[in-house]
């Protein structure tokens, strides 16, 4: 199915008010699926130009991923990546992949928006959405402590991130 007959099947989801289901439709057409995946819910609208998704659950057990109801009023490309960061999430807090520390899951959901590794069939953001996800990178990666463990375990990523970052602006 290509982009053209996604949005299609979107635009028919969002007139007929089924909003979870275009979601879960996302994740069928995307391959985004996952066993610790519990299901969406809904949170409140931030505003009619800001959008936030979470992952809710306590780690090692399923995970709710929490959307707005104005979803799909957004860019299909900034939908489906964030929707693949929630979904990082979720098998990041999955039994026996747990990762504790909330900064490197963060980092490794924020680099993924970018280079997609994990889901590479998610489409590419503009180079507007690429600055700003990867600052948010960055900002996590510096919240893991100055040359600890964790940033030297993930130096070689945040240096692809400044470097892009860098190409961009």
């Amino acid at each position: 199915m290509n982009f053209e007959q996604i949005n299609l099947h979107l635009a028919a989801y969002k007139e007929n008010n089924q909003i979870i289901d275009a979601a879960k439709f996302l994740l069928y057409s995307f391959d985004l699926e996952h066993d610790n995946f519990a299901g969406f819910g809904f949170r409140p609208e931030l505003s009619a130009d800001s959008l936030l998704l979470t992952a809710e659950g306590e780690l090692g057990k399923p995970q709710m991923v929490m959307i707005p109801k104005n979803l799909f009023d957004f860019d299909l490309k900034l939908v489906l990546n964030m929707v693949a960061h929630e979904m990082l999430h979720v098998r990041q807090k999955a039994p026996g992949q747990v990762i504790e520390d909330k900064n490197e899951r963060e980092f490794q959901a924020y680099y993924e928006m970018l280079y997609h590794k994990v889901f590479p069939q998610i489409p590419e953001l503009s180079d507007f959405y690429k600055i700003a996800f990867g600052s948010k990178a960055l900002e996590y990666y510096k919240r893991m402590g100055e040359n600890s463990e964790l940033q030297h375990k993930y130096a070689e990523q945040k240096t692809e991130v400044e470097q892009l970052i860098n190409s961009l602006s």
